[in-house]
């Protein structure tokens, strides 16, 4: 084995942390971990630091590996202290507390100055609303604020070496944070389109003028953002750290996803996005136009509900996920009448986060646990179908992007009843890769490009696509009850 080298990803996620170890030459995977992270929508960052140290020493440690990179959950609110301390909790992307700070950023500055300058439009998952909640609602600890980290930015910062002076071989160096442009651009003060910092919409955010890490100059600092084959330095022990990514843009890179591939992800969230040679820039909010892991973009949409719906209205039930599965493959597409709408935690698109959870169509004959069971998958996917029609206006110009393949991953994607209705739900073909971790896999591509200077070719294999099936009854019937 000492002629193999050896690299590692990590997908940092809301619920877990996942370490595959993949040979360079093949990306065969050779060995894998994973760890905990605790529920809520805001953490102490502390607990990801320990499950990643505990996902590597399950992944068999890094003494063998030459590169990794992490990618991890998007926009969460990391604020350090001058002394590299965490100040409070972690705000979570799924966090909603901030909608109004949304709404005031978007009344001070314009939905279309937003799109125009860093391609969204706030809405309450983004890193600048979650600033603007803490000026308002803390300003205590607005105030101590010395820089601002996504949760990869964090972690990669902590496998280097650096974090409070008690905790960390090479101490509190905020100069030495980096992100990547997948991550930043999901800030809401950073721009896909220009590669930079919009340093007055973070100041806007915070209250406070920022600046990015290595530059001259008083102000919090921001991630210095590297380059898809970039490296953020080395370990205390060498192994050489990629630059990291969203973790969308992270299973992208992991998939081989390419310009024009859609991809619909289906797990704690939902999500839709497409990979697009060129900054996409939606003034209704409704499409973010995110740049990728690989030097381009990823226009993508997401929802708060998605596998957890499932979740939810199986327990109800009293089935596990195939029990779910089968109760719902006995019902007709339409389940008799009953919609879902699945908005248990509010929404994010649409942007609706005081919104909650209807069923509606009941009758005596249609109130059946087959129909319950279909309804929770049939509304699930149908939201995620309307953000793949707004995609598709933004981002993919013509009828062809209707014939294009739809790559359908996620835990969820590998529930039978998921898979089949979602052919009856999407007008296009429906092709469901090889179960894996893909947010890894990403970040361990990345961990190889920024060692030999080239992006790997590994493959992920897929089944045949499902056939297309019509959707006009689920999908209009469901459109009647839409707020």
């Amino acid at each position: 084995m000492s002629d193999v080298t050896l690299v590692a990803g990590v997908d940092s996620s809301t619920q877990s942390c996942k370490v595959v170890v993949r040979d360079l030459e093949s990306g065969a995977l050779v060995r894998s971990g994973r760890a905990g992270h605790p529920d809520g929508t805001e953490v102490d960052p502390a607990a990801w630091w320990a499950a990643l140290q505990q996902a590597i020493e399950s992944a068999g440690g890094l003494d063998d590996v030459a590169a990794i990179s992490i990618a991890g959950q998007q926009h969460g609110m990391v604020v350090l202290d001058a002394e590299g301390r965490v100040i409070r909790d972690a705000l979570l992307w799924n966090d909603t507390r901030s909608a109004q700070a949304a709404r005031d950023l978007i009344d001070e500055v314009g939905a279309d100055a937003y799109a125009e300058r860093v391609g969204v439009v706030p809405v309450a998952s983004f890193t600048a609303t979650k600033l603007r909640w803490l000026r308002d609602a803390e300003p205590a600890n607005a105030a101590r604020v010395a820089a601002v980290a996504l949760p990869h930015d964090w972690l990669t910062w902590r496998l280097r070496g650096y974090g409070p002076a008690d905790e960390s071989p090479l101490g509190p160096d905020l100069e030495a944070l980096t992100t990547d442009r997948s991550d930043a651009s999901g800030t809401a003060y950073w721009s896909a389109a220009t590669g930079a910092y919009d340093f007055e919409l973070f100041e806007r955010a915070l209250g406070r003028p920022g600046r990015e890490a290595g530059t001259a100059g008083d102000g919090v600092v921001l991630p210095r953002v590297l380059g898809p084959a970039d490296s953020a330095g080395r370990t205390p022990s060498g192994v050489l750290v990629g630059p990291g990514a969203g973790d969308n843009a992270g299973g992208a890179l992991g998939l081989g996803a390419t310009e024009g591939d859609v991809v619909v992800s289906i797990g704690t969230s939902g999500t839709v996005f497409a990979v697009t040679a060129e900054p996409v820039a939606d003034a209704s909010g409704t499409v973010a136009g995110f740049a990728d892991a690989s030097g381009v973009s990823l226009p993508l949409i997401a929802t708060l509900n998605a596998a957890r719906v499932l979740d939810s209205i199986a327990g109800l039930l009293g089935v596990d996920h195939d029990g779910l599965a089968a109760l719902a493959l006995e019902a007709e597409p339409g389940a008799g009448g009953v919609v879902l709408i699945p908005y248990f935690e509010g929404e994010r698109t649409p942007n609706l986060p005081d919104a909650k959870a209807r069923l509606h169509g009941l009758t005596l004959a249609t109130t059946r646990p087959a129909n319950f069971a279909r309804a929770a998958i049939e509304g699930m996917l149908c939201g995620l179908a309307d953000g793949l029609d707004a995609v598709r206006r933004v981002a993919l110009a013509g009828e062809r992007s209707r014939e294009q393949r739809i790559l359908l991953i996620g835990g969820a994607a590998q529930n039978p009843a998921v898979a089949t209705i979602a052919a009856q739900v999407f007008d296009a073909p429906v092709v469901i890769p090889s179960p894996g971790e893909y947010v890894a896999d990403g970040g361990a591509v990345q961990a190889a490009w920024a060692l030999t200077g080239t992006r790997p070719t590994w493959t992920v294999e897929s089944a045949a696509p499902l056939a297309v099936d019509t959707r006009a009854i689920i999908r209009e019937q469901r459109r009647v009850y839409v707020p």
